[in-house]
């Protein structure tokens, strides 16, 4: 999985010692031979130098509190974890930390809260800390700034301790440091030594998120004006390391690492009350020696025999490269390609929707290559709202034969609200809010119940990975609306 491959390589390369084990192998589906030779090609993938293709594995039952060094013949034989234990004693090297030194301390989380602020976050490397000590912030460009330690915490199960003094090995939250960021270091006021910075992973997406244009805009939500989503933006700065934020007209570009990083800030700003909208995702591209360069993802798919096909026909229009292709022992087949981060966005609903849901789908960032050409356009038109109204069955009926509706009957609408996605490639204006007229001639069937087909409801990952460049997601506490940037059929026409 990708997190495995990404903190083991880390740690890796930190030249730290890590302790492999083989959990619940008194499963019926266990099969600890296949895992040992995947661990094996793992190391091999990821090891720094020779010394850490040897590394102490053991195999446990950890719900039973069992371990053993071996695989056991009887997994009901008696056994502890006392294997465990005794490898993190002898395998582990004890911390190497300077107690009578001057203070020094690498900053390597954040925290937030409205009554102690920000709180700095790392091991203490040197020395010790008490509250209402003095002490020097190294910054990343070099420069140096006292400080006063309001609090030190320390971490006691899932909840913080006050305490009087910490000393070096201690992992702390500190409080009453303005302005701080990770890799910085805490020194000693008198004898400021910085650690080495900490390379904090560059963004790979980013997305316009900016006050709400909508005729429905300040209806649903409390915070909607600009302002307030630059207060937010800023508030989540200060905590969210990886997220970077610039402005742009009315709104801004909020860069972060993925579509999963950025959905989760939509989600939560959504839940506490803000309204917005957001645009389609770009890749953040880089420059290299004059050359324009994109991220590239490794993604691992596995899915059923018969769905293979389907899979490599999608990857193949989307410009991925095939590496590797195997059979998993479950029989289900295992593609890994090499794919531009640009061409995942809205992958994973398709694939999920052509292999009737049994795929699995996971990626890692694996670098840079020069910019591709421009992707097609991978999705058909979709059909909009001409005019503003409140939906009828009858309406919808008829535009049920155009293709997928998003909306059902009764929902109130604006013209320029996309209401579904047409079966064709250009897009289409429906009138969704037409009422069936009276007249004097009745039949026995002219009055009869319309059915119609349950709409389809995009969740915010699905809505955000439909849009194209010419429409916005509509992000409010009650509901998300697509709609087209421009409003206007006209103006939109002559664009």
């Amino acid at each position: 999985m990708p997190q495995t491959k990404f903190v083991l390589s880390k740690a890796l390369e930190n030249e730290l010692k890590p302790i492999v084990v083989i959990n619940k192998i008194d499963k019926p589906g266990s099969r600890v031979a296949e895992v040992e030779d995947e661990l094996a090609n793992l190391f091999l993938e990821l090891a720094v130098n020779e010394d850490q293709l040897q590394y102490p594995l053991y195999y446990a039952i950890a719900r039973d509190g069992k371990a053993w060094t071996h695989p056991p013949e009887d997994s009901e034989t008696d056994a502890n974890l006392d294997d465990v234990f005794a490898a993190i004693i002898n395998d582990v090297p004890a911390p190497n930390v300077e107690v009578d030194k001057p203070l020094q301390m690498l900053v390597t989380a954040l925290d937030w809260d409205s009554y102690k602020g920000t709180y700095a976050i790392g091991r203490i490397r040197r020395g010790s800390v008490s509250p209402q000590d003095t002490i020097a912030l190294c910054k990343t460009d070099g420069t140096t700034k006292q400080a006063k330690i309001d609090n030190v915490y320390i971490t006691n199960g899932v909840a913080r301790h006050e305490v009087k003094k910490a000393i070096a090995g201690d992992i702390v939250a500190l409080t009453g440091i303005s302005n701080v960021t990770i890799g910085e270091t805490l020194a000693d006021a008198e004898n400021p030594e910085a650690l080495p910075a900490m390379e904090v992973e560059a963004p790979t997406l980013k997305i316009y998120l900016g006050p709400n244009t909508s005729p429905f805009k300040g209806t649903e939500a409390k915070f909607s004006t600009s302002r307030q989503l630059q207060g937010r933006l800023d508030k989540e700065l200060e905590t969210n390391i990886g997220l970077h934020v610039e402005p742009k007209g009315i709104g801004f570009v909020v860069a972060g690492r993925g579509e999963l990083h950025l959905s989760v800030l939509i989600e939560t700003m959504r839940r506490e009350g803000y309204e917005f909208e957001v645009g389609r995702p770009q890749v953040v591209t880089r420059e290299n020696d004059g050359v324009i360069e994109e991220p590239v993802e490794e993604v691992t798919i596995e899915i059923p025999e018969e769905h293979v096909g389907t899979v490599q026909m999608e990857l193949g229009a989307r410009r991925a490269t095939l590496k590797e292709q195997s059979t998993t022992s479950s029989g289900a087949t295992r593609l890994i390609y090499d794919i531009p981060t640009r061409a995942l966005i809205g992958l994973r609903n398709v694939l999920l929707t052509n292999t009737k849901g049994t795929v699995i789908m996971y990626s890692l960032m694996s670098g840079y290559k020069p910019l591709g050409d421009p992707l097609k356009q991978l999705r058909n038109g979709v059909l909009t709202a001409h005019e503003a109204g409140t939906t009828t069955p009858y309406a919808l009926q008829m535009a049920e034969d155009r293709g997928t509706l998003f909306i059902g009957a009764g929902e109130n609408v604006y013209a320029g609200q996309i209401v579904g996605l047409n079966k064709r490639q250009d897009d289409m204006e429906m009138n969704v809010c037409k009422a069936k007229h009276l007249t004097n001639m009745r039949s026995s069937s002219s009055d009869g119940v319309v059915q119609l087909t349950p709409p389809t409801i995009l969740t915010l990952e699905q809505a955000i990975d439909f849009i194209e460049e010419d429409e916005l997601l509509e992000v409010t506490p009650k509901h998300l609306r697509l709609r087209k940037q421009e409003l206007d059929a006209k103006k939109r026409k002559r664009k």
